[in-house]
């Protein structure tokens, strides 16, 4: 598989750089996209939700009147989930909604995403994004200068704190190290920019749902 590869100010080099086969390989596994994105997504739910049963419910120790001779139905609390006030009957409790996935599975979903993106050629390779100090404006321009339009990943090599501080505040710019990008990060991009120094430190490493 082949990418376009641009300059570090945006302009076309006017080649294409053979992408590496033991990532991009052309194998899309849509099965293990649906369950490593679903899992991702079921991880950002906090879970915390909590309602009170009849052990946590305060009050409602003593029963409200005598079991017979009064004509009233039977009443041991006035806690009861039939009662105002009372305990929730099988009400939400806080849980945990993210399944474990493998780390191999995690590895072979990033892989799929990167292979689904540039078999719609939307992966191109960059020279090394140096930058004195954090510019939002020059990454602003280099956008520009590659035409990117949508949502947009930037995959450095390593962990790059200018690069990472100058696409901060830019609407639908995320910028991460290579091999720390999830694939629901990947297949959220419509374009995926990756400095091609990043791709000779192998393939990507397996992202912690996040």
């Amino acid at each position: 598989m082949k990418a376009k590869a641009y300059t570090a100010t945006g302009a076309a080099r006017g080649d294409t750089v053979s992408l590496p086969a033991d990532v991009f390989d052309g194998t899309v596994n849509e099965a293990v996209l649906h369950q490593v994105v679903t899992a991702l997504l079921a991880h950002r739910r906090q879970g915390t939700h909590s309602t009170k049963t009849r052990q946590t419910v305060r009050g409602g120790g003593s029963k409200p009147w005598r079991q017979k001779g009064t004509g009233r139905a039977r009443a041991g609390s006035t806690r009861s989930p039939l009662w105002r006030g009372g305990a929730i009957t099988f009400g939400p409790q806080p849980r945990e909604y993210a399944p474990q996935i493998p780390r191999k599975l995690k590895r072979l979903a990033i892989r799929s995403a990167l292979n689904a993106r540039a078999a719609d050629g939307a992966v191109i390779l960059v020279d090394s994004l140096e930058m004195d100090a954090p510019s939002t404006k020059s990454m602003a321009a280099f956008l520009e200068a590659i035409e990117a339009g949508g949502n947009v990943i930037v995959l450095t090599d390593g962990l790059n704190r200018d690069v990472y501080l100058s696409g901060r505040n830019i609407p639908g710019l995320l910028v991460r190290p290579w091999g720390e990008a999830s694939a629901y990060d990947i297949l959220w991009a419509d374009l995926v920019v990756i400095e091609e120094a990043a791709l000779g430190s192998g393939g990507p490493s397996v992202e912690e749902a996040s």
